[in-house]
């Protein structure tokens, strides 16, 4: 398990307001994060019909010249 150094910051009446982390560990964190959200959705479509690389390629050219244009 991924060990977490944080630093709870308090208000005036001693009440948690926020939590200080290593940059390290949060660019852990995230990506840990990242990891997850991109297994869940793999999971979501899986058994979809698949694009074949030059479908894929025409799409993503489509995506662009819409952004673009």
């Amino acid at each position: 398990m991924l060990k977490i150094h944080k630093n709870i910051l308090l208000d005036e009446n001693q009440n948690p307001v926020a939590v200080q982390i290593p940059i390290e560990e949060f660019e852990l964190l995230e990506e840990v994060i990242e990891n997850y959200g991109l297994a869940k959705l793999m999971d979501e479509v899986k058994g979809e019909e698949h694009l074949s690389f030059e479908d894929a390629k025409k799409y993503y050219q489509s995506l662009k010249q819409n952004v673009e244009g």
